[in-house]
């Protein structure tokens, strides 16, 4: 059983749905959820906002904040994924969780701020309660660090899902 499959079928099975905001992993997340058979249950939707305006734009992270901190900071993460839950509203209901990625595949550091290659921040977001977290990704080609950013995403969601959190 893949990871995905484990947050399709936890989500499921607590009738939570989940949206996606990426950036570095460019669909990958969204993707991976999507090739779940009955992923429809839980997954409304997934923006890619690549370009740091678009996080602006469509995910409604504070532009000043984008412009002092850079896109890869763990606020910019976490307003991502408060964002994205109201982005991808199904009949005017927010998902119940939002997940995204922000961070630096390479091959070169970002232009920005400087922050290496390697450098990823998840965003989590549930209720009125973001989190963001750090993954420690080692530099590798673009496609690995691409690869482990969406592992972290989604074992960030399933530690979301198996807490007491949720239970409440």
């Amino acid at each position: 059983m893949t990871l995905a499959s484990v947050v399709i079928e936890r989500a499921a099975t607590l009738g939570l749905r989940l949206a996606v905001a990426e950036s570095l992993t460019g669909g990958l997340l969204c993707a991976e959820l999507v090739s779940v058979p009955g992923a429809s249950r839980v997954v409304s939707g997934g923006v890619v906002a690549y370009d740091t305006a678009l996080k602006a734009s469509l995910l409604g992270v504070d532009a000043e904040l984008l412009r002092d901190r850079g896109p890869v900071d763990a606020e910019v993460a976490k307003l991502m994924a408060a964002g994205v839950r109201e982005a991808c509203a199904v009949n005017g209901k927010p998902a119940d969780i939002g997940v995204a990625t922000t961070g630096v595949a390479g091959p070169d550091a970002d232009p920005q701020t400087g922050q290496p290659v390697g450098t990823v921040w998840v965003g989590v977001s549930v209720r009125d309660e973001s989190r963001a977290v750090l993954l420690d990704i080692d530099p590798g080609t673009r496609q690995q660090i691409r690869s482990a950013a969406v592992n972290g995403a989604l074992a960030s969601v399933l530690e979301l899902l198996t807490g007491e959190a949720l239970a409440s």
